[in-house]
């Protein structure tokens, strides 16, 4: 990080941090250049990965144009490789999500109207006796 400063330069901005901001002062800007730099390495890395993500997207779709171009029976090892990774990629976003056998909300309608008939009690309410509270 620090190729042109050498030991004897980082000793004189420490000192002259020192001097400006105070013995105080100067831990707290340290952490706060630091965490700056921490930053904006992250965001460096996020975009550089971000970028690498995309040229292999498109060497990918470039190998598939190619075998297209070429037809597909007569394909090198590393063709045949990106076409096998552009189908697994395809067929797991257009995956349908595994849902069991689900009935029609027509059908399903009577079912749950009964389930709640068979929940409430059909009992007969007999009046409590008054006067004799017990709790």
């Amino acid at each position: 990080m620090f190729d042109g400063i050498g030991f004897m330069e980082l000793l004189l901005i420490g000192v002259l941090g020192l001097v400006v901001l105070g013995p105080e002062r100067l831990p707290v800007a340290v952490r706060s250049i630091t965490g700056w730099i921490r930053a904006m390495k992250r965001m460096a890395n996020s975009v550089k990965d971000e970028l690498e993500q995309e040229l292999k997207i498109e060497q990918l779709h470039a190998d598939l144009k190619k075998a297209e171009s070429k037809g597909l029976s007569n394909l090198s090892p590393e063709l045949q490789e990106s076409i096998d990774q552009l189908r697994e990629a395809a067929q797991s976003v257009n995956r349908p999500y595994q849902v069991e056998d689900s009935k029609s909300p027509a059908q399903e309608a009577p079912k749950a109207e009964a389930a709640v008939e068979e929940k409430t009690p059909a009992t007969e309410t007999a009046p409590k006796p008054t006067g004799t509270d017990t709790k």
